[in-house]
């Protein structure tokens, strides 16, 4: 593990994984750098250098108050200039979202891959006074309600999922990452509708999502290519349930790459 130090002195968490082209890989929500390892080897096998990051009010790395999206775009163009090397970013889910706004914010990538990037183009937005709720809980130090408020009006997940899910034993550990929510939140709220700066980014972009998937992430992705006439996009049957299959990722990667 490496320290990298965001702009405002927040310390960021990142792993090396292989070597070659180097590739930034942006967590979705509720999920650290070590959810990403099992893809960071699929990509370090086929010969790409995978470089992961606990994102702000994760796992190793640090926060700020108050929470803002521009701190997180800060903290990924830190995570590329240490990466010593000319970088593609692909990120999944949230963490997708984040990084078509950080290349929207300038923030230099030689190519932007987006899988499944929860885009609603500002239809059944969750409530503006979302954030606000989620850091109430995590200042009341309840961080694992904060999580359970994430799922049910964030995410929308059904009901039945979020008790089976708060009834598991993994549920402690997802519940660490209460904080993390309110970034999830306030960027997917920014950017909605992705702003002219994000659909005209210079580099190339790969919109990705599997073959089954949440009817959302579906029309996101529809969405977002019509929107984006010079990306390409790519439908990735091994990718179920809105999860990056790695070997599969890491083939359209690197054949894109190397």
């Amino acid at each position: 593990m490496e320290i990298v130090t965001s702009a405002d002195g927040t310390p960021i968490a990142t792993r090396t994984t292989g070597s070659g082209p180097t590739v930034v890989i942006v967590n979705g929500a509720l999920s650290t750098a070590r959810d990403a390892q099992e893809i960071a080897r699929a990509f370090a096998d086929i010969g790409l250098r995978a470089v992961t990051y606990d994102r702000r009010a994760r796992g190793d790395s640090g926060d700020a108050a108050p929470a803002e999206p521009l701190r997180e775009v800060e903290d990924l163009a830190a995570v590329i200039a240490a990466s010593g090397s000319e970088a593609s970013v692909i990120g999944h889910s949230s963490g997708a979202v984040l990084a078509l706004y950080a290349a929207g914010e300038g923030v230099p990538m030689s190519r932007l891959f987006l899988s499944e990037p929860p885009f609603r183009f500002g239809a059944g937005d969750p409530a503006a006074d979302l954030t606000e709720r989620l850091q109430a809980l995590v200042d009341d130090g309840r961080p694992g309600d904060a999580v359970v408020l994430f799922q049910r009006e964030g995410v929308g997940l059904p009901e039945a999922f979020i008790e089976q899910f708060r009834a598991s034993p993994g549920f402690d550990q997802v519940a660490r990452l209460g904080r993390s929510t309110v970034y999830d939140v306030l960027v997917t709220q920014r950017t909605s509708t992705p702003t002219a700066a994000m659909l005209g980014v210079s580099m190339p972009v790969t919109i990705l999502r599997g073959s089954e998937t949440m009817p959302i992430l579906v029309s996101a992705a529809s969405r977002l290519a019509a929107a984006m006439p010079d990306a390409e996009f790519v439908e990735v049957p091994e990718s179920i349930g809105h999860r990056m299959d790695p070997e599969a990722t890491a083939r359209i990667v690197a054949a894109r790459l190397t």
